[in-house]
């Protein structure tokens, strides 16, 4: 899995880099090696608001884009809850993924007609 940091009116430190790998390495673990995920990280500039740091993550897969956002008032808080978010959502689409591929083969093997050629030949 690829993965990309983003930052808005913060900059991207090689530790937030290393935070944010260490914390998506089970969901890399459980997703193509051709999966793109972008994590962008930013501070809103509302004082009213007590969360400022924001976190978002896109997970890129074949076919469907997952996608997680959480504020907090540490940045790497909120990277560690987009990444719990995330990971839920990965747990899912995989559960749904198999669930879909069991149902297609038990119906594949309901519908193959039963082998006659059990050894016995057919009267004639």
């Amino acid at each position: 899995m690829r993965i990309e940091v983003k930052g808005r009116n913060l900059p991207v430190t090689e530790e937030l880099r290393e935070h944010v790998a260490k914390r998506f390495h089970k969901i890399a673990k459980q997703v193509s090696e051709l999966a793109v995920l972008e994590i962008e990280v930013c501070k809103e500039r509302n004082p009213a608001n007590p969360d400022n740091m924001v976190a978002e993550a896109t997970l890129y897969l074949k076919g469907v884009t997952l996608r997680a956002k959480d504020a907090s008032r540490d940045l790497n808080h909120s990277v560690n809850l987009v990444a719990e978010e995330l990971g839920r959502q990965v747990k899912r689409h995989r559960e749904k993924r198999r669930k879909r591929r069991e149902q297609r083969a038990a119906a594949s093997a309901s519908q193959v007609p039963p082998d006659t050629s059990g050894g016995e030949l057919p009267a004639v």
